[in-house]
């Protein structure tokens, strides 16, 4: 069994918030819905290694301010420079629990509307 993707939220036309912080913060590739959920909103986007964080529209939405997905990056440097992208682009990163995950460097932050978002890469 392996993991195909992890769904977020977002508000009504949320999508380009969405699309700044996965795909111009993350650097991950926004894929095409089917056809079939097109209509209900949101954005896909995919990793390199194939997993998908599928961002869905909710009325009413409510951010994930604790669970939330955590992407594993290739190397602490990919972590940082990840990090220092979306500090870039105006997302707040947090590093206090750097190094609270054995063997791992970590950071939290949040996509534009709320959700809650882990970065880590091995030590």
């Amino acid at each position: 069994m392996r993991l195909h993707h992890v769904q977020v939220a977002c508000p009504v036309g949320g999508e380009d918030v969405a699309r700044r912080f996965y795909a111009e913060g993350l650097g991950l590739t926004e894929v095409a819905k089917p056809a079939a959920l097109a209509g209900r909103g949101g954005a896909w986007f995919r990793s390199p290694a194939g997993a998908e964080i599928h961002v869905g529209v909710e009325e009413p939405f409510a951010a994930a301010r604790k669970a939330h997905p955590a992407l594993l990056l290739a190397d602490v440097a990919t972590l940082e420079a990840a990090a220092a992208r979306l500090v870039d682009l105006g997302f707040k990163v947090d590093w206090s629990q750097r190094d609270s995950f054995p063997g791992h460097v970590r950071c939290h932050t949040f996509d534009g509307h709320g959700n809650r978002v882990e970065l880590l890469a091995e030590a």
